[in-house]
């Protein structure tokens, strides 16, 4: 199954797949209402406030062996920037074998170097690590210097998908940016924005962009379902609720699927 899913995914060409919805889901509870509004796939991380983190294998694991739609964790070991220390970087490693070990349909990462330049020795080793599993680019691409040297760096490397917002805060302000990059890229990867993406804003992204994919949370606020709650008590930042949550919301995706069955 996944060896079939790898060549699918490796060699779309675009338009044979149609339009397609990755929901970045921040939990195990946001996964099952991705599948469950109908999404295509669904990037996998924790700590969303950071921009997403890398899962635990836990949470993989179980989307991978109870989910029937695609699962791609996003390995990244910690929120800031994308430029990371040897130790790192074998964590790194380690958790795309992982991933790979126990059947995803891929992995999203990406790694710069210090001048902000695409890091093409440890992309390198990614891709082979990974291989036969395809891998993601992702919002790296967005703080890298040079947009247009970065799409060229990350296709001959191997990556199969860049995640971006055009290298602006969010996507519908980003979306003639990424137009050019759809143009650029000819093709031969595919360009996906997100960042913002929203019911509101998804039909005039995929018109301006010519993207067929697309990328968001379709998030919303879930009360805690806790009879007891105890108001004086923080595990976290003072300012936080913690008798709440986001999570991803599956009647958003599914009006979200039903936009792109317009395209």
């Amino acid at each position: 199954m996944t060896q079939n899913i790898n060549e699918r995914t490796a060699k779309y060409p675009l338009g044979d797949l149609g339009s397609v919805l990755e929901i970045c889901a921040n939990s195990i509870e946001s996964a099952i209402a991705a599948e469950k509004g109908g999404a295509d796939r669904i990037e996998l991380c924790a700590n969303l406030g950071e921009g997403g983190t890398t899962p635990s294998y836990g949470q993989i694991k179980w989307c991978v062996e109870h989910l029937d739609l695609e699962v791609w964790p996003l390995i990244r070991p910690r929120g800031g920037d994308f430029l990371y220390t040897d130790a790192e970087f074998e964590c790194i490693l380690e958790d795309i074998s992982f991933c790979k070990q126990i059947g995803c349909h891929g992995i999203v990462t990406g790694i710069l170097d210090n001048n902000g330049n695409v890091d093409e020795i440890r992309c390198r080793q990614i891709i082979a690590r990974a291989s036969p599993m395809p891998v993601a680019f992702h919002r790296a691409f967005d703080m890298s210097r040079n947009l247009e040297e970065s799409l060229e760096t990350i296709i001959a490397l191997g990556f199969i998908r860049i995640l971006t917002s055009g290298g602006k805060a969010n996507a519908e302000i980003g979306a003639s940016e990424i137009a050019k990059l759809v143009v650029q890229a000819d093709n031969r990867i595919e360009m996906m924005p997100g960042a913002g993406i929203n019911n509101n804003n998804l039909l005039e992204i995929a018109k301006v962009t010519g993207a067929k994919c697309f990328h968001t949370t379709a998030k919303a606020k879930f009360a805690s379902k806790m009879n007891f709650q105890n108001p004086i008590g923080k595990m976290g930042d003072k300012d936080t609720d913690e008798f709440s949550y986001e999570q991803t919301d599956s009647d958003k995706v599914k009006v979200l699927k039903e936009i792109l069955n317009f395209l």
